[in-house]
């Protein structure tokens, strides 16, 4: 494996970690991707991205990803 694609996958890996982080590992795909691109739209800076911002960090700084996201259905299936 080159040295490319060990950081790829070190990346991959990272990224899928912050979406068990935050409660969505049984979400649908769709619904990630709809909220992924929606978040792509927010301007770096702006006050909703400082709020979103914050909201991550205090996330991460938690020690259970359970309070996060209680609203998602374990069997939301995926696509």
């Amino acid at each position: 494996m080159t040295a490319d694609r060990k950081r790829q996958a070190r990346e991959k890996f990272l990224l899928g970690g912050i979406v068990v982080k935050a409660g969505l590992s049984k979400a649908d795909r769709a619904f990630l991707l709809g909220g992924l691109i929606e978040l792509a739209r927010v301007i770096p800076g702006s006050a909703e991205h400082r709020r979103l911002r914050d909201i991550g960090e205090k996330a991460f700084k938690a020690s259970s990803r359970d309070t996060l996201s209680p609203h998602i259905e374990e069997n939301a299936g995926w696509r």
